[in-house]
């Protein structure tokens, strides 16, 4: 067997951890808090290919190995490249206090609502835009991806980012909390960290009887009595249904609203777990929107100026939704498409508008479709008896890039 032993976040390791193995395999810091059995293979961690390799020699013969690692092995560890490798049967895993765990012990606070990913290897941009969708989040960080990246790329947000190094070690432990500016012009070194991100204005609502953060909103498409709005201007509940089963806004996504008006669509997708920046150049709009979001407890970042200028500033967006008609659109559906990773879709009224809108998205590489909406709503008349309303018809276009372009631009 493959016994995998997770340490150091300040619970010690027994002192029998490595008895009868004949290769022990961990951090140098961890190889110095066991005692080795006499002639025990010893060999520090350091590139992961090489040393999966000696630990097959060894368990191809039946030979005893010990894995040391750091705290909880199976999160975020090794564990899952020693499955990918071994099988899970080859295993024995006797995890320790993760460091995510550790790191919200040290500022007592519980963290069965909070959202955890790695940074550690990765683009950033997925933890970052977890972090601005998101009150309560625990980042892996790694060289590149470190306290300092993650605080410049939230300098524009209302964040407290509380950065804990080297946990479980009595003379290097440092827990230090930070505003993102402060995180950005510090030097954090090479110790791998744990930074929670922490939106105090936002407290999650009543009890939970289940770990880990909310999840899918309790219904979406909301109706527009949900959102306060201007004489009708909102994108209808059923157009909307639609925009977002092609937008497809998740966790880490990045979505842009533009012409965004009273903010509907830029909510929704924030409650489905995406950051979201909602661009408008109504002041009133602006109002509106923040209302809105403030209204379904979720955090959109509001872009007062006129597309397409207002967007050169934004970084690149997943996907984005363009609404509005005015003579502009083609304009900013090109500017949209020249930068969306994954999907642009655009909601129009006016007939004529149509080819240019197609040529935007087809002129980007996208594959493109589209729809026109006519709906009749139920609508009640004297006398106990019910009619058909017809809405205005609207006409829903969305270009999709295709596949191999989507996985060459996430790599």
């Amino acid at each position: 067997m493959i016994t995998v032993v997770g340490a150091g976040t300040g619970v010690p390791l027994p002192e029998d951890v490595a008895a009868g193995a004949e290769l022990v395999v961990g951090g140098r810091r961890h190889l110095d808090a066991v005692r080795l059995p006499e002639g025990a293979e010893r060999v520090v961690l350091g590139p992961l290919a090489p040393a999966l390799d000696t630990v097959g020699e060894y368990d191809a013969k039946d030979r005893p190995v010990v894995v040391l690692a750091s705290g909880d092995p199976g999160f975020f560890g090794i564990v899952r490249a020693l499955v990918e490798r071994f099988g899970a049967r080859r295993l024995e895993v006797r995890p320790g206090v993760s460091s995510v765990a550790a790191a919200f012990a040290r500022i007592g606070l519980p963290w069965d609502d909070a959202v955890v990913v790695s940074a550690h290897g990765r683009d950033p941009r997925t933890a970052v835009n977890v972090c601005r969708a998101h009150p309560k989040v625990a980042v892996l960080t790694g060289p590149g991806s470190g306290p300092a990246e993650l605080g410049a790329a939230l300098l524009d947000s209302e964040r407290v980012l509380v950065v804990a190094s080297a946990l479980g070690d009595p003379d290097r432990e440092s827990v230090r909390r930070v505003t993102p500016a402060e995180a950005a012009a510090r030097d954090w070194g090479t110790a791998v960290s744990v930074v929670l991100c922490l939106d105090e204005r936002r407290v999650p609502r009543g009890s939970r009887t289940v770990a880990g953060p909310a999840g899918a909103p309790a219904g979406w498409a909301l109706g527009e009595s949900e959102f306060t709005h201007r004489d009708s201007m909102i994108t209808k509940f059923e157009v909307r249904a639609l925009a977002l089963a092609r937008l497809g806004p998740r966790l880490g996504d990045l979505v842009w609203d533009v012409g965004s008006g009273s903010g509907s669509v830029a909510v929704e997708c924030a409650r489905l777990g995406a950051a979201v920046v909602a661009v408008e150049k109504a002041a009133d709009g602006v109002e509106r929107i923040r209302a809105n979001a403030r209204t379904h407890g979720v955090d959109v970042r509001v872009v007062h100026g006129t597309a397409p200028a207002a967007l050169s500033e934004l970084d690149d967006p997943d996907t984005v939704f363009v609404g509005g008609g005015g003579r502009e659109l083609p304009a900013v559906v090109t500017a949209c498409a020249r930068r969306a990773r994954r999907a642009v879709v655009v909601a129009l009224a006016a007939l004529d508008r149509v080819p240019a809108v197609r040529e935007a998205l087809r002129g980007a590489g996208f594959d493109c479709d589209g729809v026109l909406l006519q709906s009749s709503r139920l609508t009640p008349l004297p006398g106990d008896v019910t009619r058909l309303a017809a809405a205005n018809p609207v006409f829903l276009l969305w270009g999709v890039r295709p596949t191999a372009l989507v996985e060459g631009v996430v790599q």
